[in-house]
């Protein structure tokens, strides 16, 4: 009797301690994801293929510094907090250095460099970048060109993008080449997305939630209830209403 007492009392004890124990990972788990949220929010907003070598060394070096505590529960948190932020400010630092200094940049995160000049490979600059043929065709066709002999001038930038530049006479013709009058409008933008309205892109086309709300009616509608909504400063507009999701009823029909 009095085992089984033990025993109960064990279970409940390492039951309880389990429950503390997963309670705490969750705490942690949501303060570090803050924390590096908040740090990466410092250094700055780009896109994962425009960071520059030193943005991308800090991101992963700091995605490993808040796996640590996560997984350990003997390391505390400020173990990692602090060369987190440590990290996030060092890169200010250098973000601001190379800001003041042409320089410490080049030093930081190299130099562009020219691959492709009248047409012709550098092949020399190739090599330097550890690129092969294969890589820049493959750059090249995703802007669009598939002849590198079309190319006047083209780049591999310091975040590893092509910039190219046709031959004036690969440039597709634009209107103001064939002097043609054009009536100028705005660019065509969201209105709203998923539901959600975007008060500045109406503004910015001279409108408000009142023409919002008579579009709506028109397709008998409510905005919650529209999925995309794009137009520009004219009355033409395109819409598109959410689909209603299929009940359980419904699919059994």
């Amino acid at each position: 009797m009095q085992y089984a007492r033990f025993a109960a009392a064990e279970y409940a004890a390492h039951t309880t301690m389990e429950g503390l124990c997963m309670k705490l990972l969750l705490c942690r788990t949501i303060i570090l994801y803050l924390c590096v949220l908040f740090a990466m929010r410092l250094m700055g907003k780009r896109q994962l293929g425009e960071l520059q070598p030193e943005e991308l060394v800090s991101t992963i070096l700091i995605s490993n510094l808040a796996s640590i505590s996560i997984e350990s529960e003997d390391v505390p948190v400020t173990a990692s907090l602090i060369p987190l932020f440590l990290i996030a400010a060092l890169e200010l630092l250098g973000s601001a250095l190379s800001f003041r200094s042409q320089k410490f940049f080049n030093f930081l995160s190299g130099r562009p460099k020219t691959v492709i000049l009248d047409g012709k490979i550098d092949q020399n600059a190739l090599r330097m970048l550890r690129l092969t043929t294969a890589d820049l065709m493959e750059a090249l066709r995703g802007k669009n060109i598939f002849d590198p002999r079309e190319v006047s001038y083209a780049v591999i930038e310091t975040n590893g993008t092509l910039s190219a530049a046709l031959r004036p006479e690969k440039e597709p013709a634009r209107l103001a080449d064939l002097q043609l009058k054009v009536t100028h409008t705005n660019a065509t933008i969201p209105f709203v997305l998923d539901g959600q309205v975007l008060e500045d892109n109406l503004r910015w086309c001279g409108k408000d939630r009142a023409w919002l709300e008579r579009t709506a009616q028109a397709n008998i509608l409510l905005p919650q209830e529209i999925l995309l909504l794009v137009g520009n400063e004219t009355e033409d507009y395109f819409l598109l209403k959410k689909e209603r999701r299929a009940t359980v009823h419904e699919g059994r029909k």
